[in-house]
């Protein structure tokens, strides 16, 4: 599994089990850069921790603060407004460029409940 790929599959499986999501903001609001395929995408984190890395790693992001979202108000009202507005859904992105997997919405919702439904089958510690 790449790198992205593995980021992807960590975003999806700590977010149905911490029920948290993260970005990042400034005074300007969340960012929403420019992809290679000419597309935006507005980039989450499943943890603080990640969110805090990329605002100490990416020259980009380094003035901007972790916003935390819970995971119902981020499905039920982040998502819907990406998909209105054509936007890409950013996946744990890391490193100094800040890259990662983007995702269609509907992907990244399918992603997330099978990962709810997963979690519910084989919680953790068990």
């Amino acid at each position: 599994m790449s790198q992205s790929g593995a980021q992807a599959a960590a975003f999806f499986r700590d977010v149905a089990s911490h029920r948290t999501v993260w970005t990042v903001q400034d005074e300007s609001g969340c960012p929403a850069p420019m992809t290679p395929i000419g597309r935006r995408s507005m980039p989450f984190w499943s943890s603080r921790s990640r969110a805090e890395k990329i605002i100490r790693t990416a020259p980009a992001y380094a003035a901007m603060e972790p916003r935390k979202i819970d995971v119902d108000d981020w499905m039920r009202e982040w998502l819907p407004d990406l998909k209105r507005d054509g936007l890409l859904v950013g996946i744990n992105w890391s490193g100094a460029r800040a890259v990662g997997w983007d995702f269609e919405v509907d992907h990244a919702i399918a992603r997330l409940e099978a990962a709810q439904a997963s979690h519910a089958t084989f919680p953790e510690g068990n």
